[in-house]
């Protein structure tokens, strides 16, 4: 995005968010579009019996702050996530602060998947206390022990 004019006169330091910035935005300013990876309802688990399915028929990893389980070949053919975050993690705040995180490593590599797949990711207690990256590191090394997501290279 370019940075807009500003007359000589309006020598204050204005953030691209501020409302007097909205006056420069002109048709010609060129819209710049996220590149967005969705996840919607439709790519959740949400049944119990889609749960169960997973960890009875499926294969599960563990680590250290999460528990991956995965069942291959589905049958609505299309990968599915779910997320359990236990009362044993916290309070309200911290259990949906986990799922978020949770959601979005799981939204930011859903593209990458190599096969269809059901996936339940389970968080520890210790994942209330870890940071976004040490969630997100076990996540991808479970995934790609799951054989989830393609190997390093």
């Amino acid at each position: 995005m370019g940075v807009p004019f500003f007359p000589a006169a309006a020598n204050a330091v204005v953030s691209v968010c501020c409302p007097r910035v909205w006056r420069f935005i002109t048709p010609a300013t060129p819209e710049l579009k996220p590149l967005r990876y969705p996840y919607p309802r439709s790519a959740r688990l949400r049944r119990r019996a889609e749960f169960d399915r997973v960890r009875t028929e499926g294969k599960t990893l563990h680590g250290r702050y999460l528990r991956l389980g995965r069942l291959s070949g589905p049958p609505d053919g299309e990968t599915r996530v779910g997320i359990i975050t236990t009362r044993r993690l916290g309070n309200a705040v911290t259990r949906n602060r986990v799922r978020r995180r949770l959601r979005e490593i799981a939204r930011l590599h859903l593209p990458e998947f190599t096969a269809i797949c059901w996936l339940v990711v389970v968080a520890k207690p210790e994942a209330a206390a870890a940071s976004f990256a040490d969630l997100k590191d076990e996540w991808l090394r479970l995934a790609r022990r799951l054989s989830i997501l393609p190997a390093r290279s």
